[in-house]
């Protein structure tokens, strides 16, 4: 089942006045942890999908799902940024980004918004963040007592630079 939250036209572009002052956010939670994609990263945003175990895959590869056809790999982003496992029978939903011409669906625990952020307030990471995040982040934004995780899409899609 797919649910479109971000229909938009391929052909969408930013308005460059607009997009030096705002950064446009999907925000999403892995492990109680806020973290963000930028919304033009986003092909799909799914709910819960069968997902077939693919043999021999790295462990941060939760197999694939059927998107409309096409062949998805599914990436597990608890496991990719070595967190502790998803509790079991815990729904998951999908963020799906194109790579190279693949699809790619990176597993989340929920997503939740578009968010529009000053782009001012954009911090780069803090010493303190742990190396594992800091690996796959760009920078943090601070949002009322919560620290938005800023998560850059082609660096977890790189599987082969993963552990």
């Amino acid at each position: 089942m797919a649910t479109d939250l971000l229909d938009r036209p391929p052909t969408a572009a930013p308005n460059p006045a607009s997009a030096a002052e705002t950064q446009v956010l999907v925000t999403l939670t892995v492990a109680d942890q806020l973290c963000g994609v930028p919304v033009l990263a986003v092909r799909d945003i799914l709910g819960e999908q069968t997902i077939t175990r693919i043999p021999l895959a790295p462990p941060e590869i939760a197999g694939s799902l059927n998107l409309r056809g096409r062949i998805v790999t599914a990436i597990d982003l608890r496991r990719r940024l070595r967190l502790p496992p998803v509790p079991a029978g815990q729904p998951r939903m999908s963020v799906v980004a194109e790579q190279g011409g693949e699809l790619y669906a990176l597993l989340v625990d929920q997503v939740s918004e578009v968010l529009n952020l000053d782009a001012s307030l954009f911090e780069r990471n803090p010493p303190t963040l742990e190396k594992c995040w800091a690996e796959f982040s760009t920078g943090i934004f601070r949002l009322d007592g919560r620290l938005l995780v800023v998560l850059d899409v082609s660096r977890l899609l790189a599987l082969s630079t993963g552990e």
